[in-house]
């Protein structure tokens, strides 16, 4: 249990690193696309460490597990996760210059503008509480700080940007739909596009289907 602790420690401070002084010292040292293949390597890195020592953690239970979350959450969690995927977003690493588009807030961006981190959070928050037991608090809980964290943090480098920054955030919310409840953006269902939808319900059952031989457990 020790080394999935020091594990989930480590992958966690690597990616605080691009929120701190470091990064921007890294980049003028090395250059922008050197460090990105190298942060890239080193959370690759990172997830398969984190991904050995949870197999070979002991099984410590905590809690009930919440066995059937995953199942009805892990639909909702990929849509996000396929949409934000195939779907330009300013607030990603070199896209600023989308924020300057006419209509910069498209898709699945107008219910959040990190898809893919809430993504990331249900799919952590739904294993975390399905699963009830130490091992998966640190691994899943590793996920769910960082997907968590990611989303204030890529807002406030974001905010540096002044006003086209002030414009984007105007028209959408981190919090899924707030900003359409709020009446500050719309949905619109077009624009979600049928074929990101169909693309992560197959993946949903893809995964769901073959889950045992891929994961070592039955799904929820």
């Amino acid at each position: 249990m020790s080394e999935l602790a020091l594990a989930c420690l480590a992958f966690v401070a690597l990616h605080i690193v691009p929120s701190t002084p470091l990064r921007p010292a890294l980049v003028g040292w090395i250059g922008e696309r050197p460090y990105l293949g190298l942060f890239s390597l080193a959370s690759l890195g990172g997830i398969v460490w984190m991904v050995l020592a949870f197999t070979a953690a002991p099984l410590t239970p905590l809690w009930p597990g919440m066995r059937h979350l995953p199942s009805a959450v892990m639909p909702f969690a990929l849509i996000l996760l396929v949409s934000g995927v195939m779907t330009p977003n300013p607030t990603a690493v070199g896209a600023a210059r989308l924020l300057k588009r006419d209509q910069p807030a498209r898709g699945i961006l107008r219910i959040t503008r990190h898809p893919v981190m809430w993504g990331i959070l249900l799919w952590a928050g739904a294993h975390l509480l399905a699963r009830g037991e130490l091992k998966s608090l640190l691994f899943f809980g590793s996920f769910l700080l960082l997907a968590g964290a990611g989303t204030v943090l890529m807002d406030l480098r974001k905010a540096q940007l002044g006003e086209v920054w002030t414009r984007y955030a105007r028209l959408t919310s981190n919090l899924p739909f707030l900003a359409i409840a709020q009446g500050r953006n719309r949905l619109a269902w077009r624009e979600l596009g049928v074929l990101k939808i169909i693309i992560a319900l197959l993946l949903y059952a893809v995964i769901f289907h073959f889950h045992i031989g891929l994961f070592g457990v039955r799904p929820y």
